[in-house]
Parts: structure tokens; C-alpha cells; sequence
């Protein structure tokens, strides 16, 4: 089946919803995976390139019919990330399409306005970047340095937008979509008063995300250099967890050693043991405000209607967060305990 059909010609019993989207020329599909990665895709994403386009078309159909307003990209290299996040099963795609939606709507203070230009004093801080190298099993490492971040300077969320362009960019390659990513947070110098920032509201909201509203594979996060202070951040953080993720976090402390087991040093910066020279922060940055005008064209496609109906949301914010606001000022205690 073409991937590049319109809604109602595929999916007569979708009637007309999104006409405008349905019947929009979107660019043909091609893969630019290599072999390697069809086979890899194939074994680990159960995706069958002769497969391919009519899964997506399944998964178009179903937006079409079910989510008329979702006021989604439609194309073939966009839905087809949620396809291989999910492991080509419709219904758990089409749930997280809903997801990555309703997180963009339901958290302005993160997603409105969201550029690169936007962010520039998060990137030049070097809270976040991108290691130059892939690791040897082709991943991109996320590297995120909270001591990097003055609290008087910005509010939390702008380094959480930094950290959602970054994946927005990352996820663009059909190879991190097959390999996934793997994230090294440092933790050196993180304070009591740091640390507050990161309350119950904001993490919940940050886990949702990664969970279950963004198509990316998280295939580890190191942390090192985490003071006792992280245990109070850790309790926050593990509820939200599910237990695959919660699996896949590694604390190493001061240990470099530890961190070489899970990645090598031949593409670490000294800072971290590793042998690839000094941490550089210029080229992500570069490269991140160089896509300014892509990122500008992909999300104008990407508009959740104020009108949409109350099932297509998964979060009811304002409840989440008086609950939350109530956890966090129970939770300073605990803090203060473990710092």
C-alpha cells in the first residue's frame, strides 16, 4: 500500500475527518537505514521493510478515524518513529502520538515558543550537549551537567526545553530511532537548593515524557558523581519510573571506572576519563541552532486544537500539579536528611 495515499481513499470508514491534512501531498518515504540496522530493526522492532509503508498507513488511518483533530504530521517519516518506539504495534503507537501531543499541550511554560534560538543561554551554559562520538552500539550519548545551571539566571523549564530540542534533533536520524540513546548525567556540585527545584510536579511531568510521550529508546542513564543529596532526587524520580527504565539506570559515584564498563573512554572527554580531548560544546550547539528553520516548519505542523475532547488527553495538569505541589512540600525534609 503507497504511503503517500490520502485518508479517506484508504480508509473509507474514517468518513472525512482532517481533510485538509488527509489530502495534503507528503513527501514519499526512504529509508536510509543500512543493512545492518533493517536487520537489527527487523529483530529487535519486529519492522519488515516490505511491510513498512503499510504499517504506517494503518497507523495514519487509525489517527484519521479515532483522533480527527489531533492536529498531527502525517508523514511517512514522522509516524513511523512512533511505529519503531513501539515495536510496530498500532494501538501502543497511536497512544503514544496521542501522548507526545498532549504533553506539548498541557506544559506551555516548556513548549510554547519552543526553538533553538529560544534556549541559546541553556546551550552556551553547557547544561546539555551531545558527545561527537556514537557508542559501539551506535548510540548517541546525552550528556547533562546540572552544575552548569545558575537558578537565578532561568527557570528549570528552560533547561528542559534544551533537553527536549535535543531529542527532537537526535530522533530526526532513522538510525538513533533503531539504536536508541543512552544519557550520562553528571551530578557533581548539585545542591540542596538545586535540587529543590526539581520537585515532584516537575519530574513527574519530565518522566511522562520520556515514558510515554516522546518515541526515543532510552537504552541507559549513567549517573556519576551524585552526592547523598541524589537519593532524595532518586525517591522522587522512582515512582514515575517503570521498572524497564528503572532497570537501566547505573549510579557509579566518583567511580570512572564503573562508568568505562557501560561506556568506553575512547569516546569520553578527559573530563571523564576518556581519551576523545576536552569536553567541547560548540558543535551540538551549532549544529541545534543551525536547525532553527526545520524546527520551525516540523512543529507548525504539530498544533493541538484548544477544542479537543477531554479523552484525547492523558494529563489533567492542574490536579497533577496541586498534588504534586503538596508531595513537594513534604518532600524538602527528606532532602534536607540526605544531603
Amino acid at each position: 500500500m503507497s504511503g503517500d495515499s490520502d485518508c479517506t481513499r484508504t480508509s473509507p470508514s474514517a468518513g472525512s475527518p482532517s481533510d485538509n491534512e488527509c489530502l495534503l501531498d507528503r513527501p514519499k518515504y526512504v529509508c536510509s537505514l543500512s543493512p545492518d540496522l533493517i536487520t537489527k530493526a527487523r529483530e529487535e522492532l519486529q519492522e519488515k521493510p516490505e511491510w513498512r509503508l503499510r504499517d504506517v498507513q494503518a497507523l495514519r488511518d487509525m489517527v484519521c478515524k479515532d483522533y480527527p483533530s489531533l492536529g498531527t504530521c502525517l508523514d511517512d517519516a514522522f509516524l513511523l518513529r512512533f511505529l519503531r518506539a513501539r515495536k510496530f504495534d498500532y494501538d501502543r503507537a497511536l497512544q503514544l502520538l496521542v501522548n507526545y501531543h498532549t504533553c506539548r499541550r498541557s506544559w506551555p511554560e516548556v513548549f510554547n515558543n519552543l526553538k533553538p534560538s529560544a534556549i541559546k543561554p541553556v546551550l552556551e551554559s553547557g547544561f546539555v550537549t551531545v558527545l561527537p562520538r556514537l557508542d559501539p552500539e551506535g548510540r548517541h550519548v546525552v550528556c547533562i551537567r546540572p552544575d552548569r545551571w545558575t537558578p537565578s539566571n532561568y527557570p528549570i523549564t528552560e533547561n528542559i526545553r534544551a533537553i527536549y530540542l535535543t531529542l527532537e534533533k537526535l530522533i530526526q536520524s532513522e538510525e538513533t530511532q533503531v539504536n536508541g540513546i543512552v544519557i550520562l548525567a553528571d551530578y557533581k556540585g548539585v545542591s540542596l537548593s538545586k535540587a529543590s527545584h526539581f520537585g515532584p510536579f516537575v519530574a513527574k511531568k519530565v518522566i511522562g515524557i520520556l515514558q510515554d510521550g516522546f518515541p526515543i529508546r532510552i537504552k541507559a542513564v549513567n549517573i556519576i558523581n551524585e552526592p547523598r543529596i541524589f537519593k532524595g532526587i532518586f525517591a522522587i524520580i522512582k515512582p514515575f519510573l517503570k521498572e524497564k527504565i528503572a532497570n537501566r539506570f547505573f549510579l557509579h559515584g566518583c567511580d570512572l571506572n564503573s562508568l568505562h564498563q557501560n561506556i568506553p573512554p575512547v569516546i569520553l572527554p578527559e573530563e571523564y576519563g576518556g581519551t576523545s580531548g576536552k569536553l567541547d560544546i560548540s558543535a551540538w550547539n551549532e549544529l541545534l541552532l543551525a536547525s532553527e528553520e526545520d524546527f520551525l516548519h516540523d512543529f507548525s505542523q504539530l498544533v493541538l486544537p484548544c477544542d479537543s475532547s477531554p479523552h484525547d488527553m492523558l494529563v489533567s495538569g492542574d490536579a497533577d500539579e496541586k498534588q504534586c505541589d503538596d508531595s513537594l512540600r513534604g518532600m524538602k525534609p527528606q532532602l534536607y536528611y540526605c544531603y
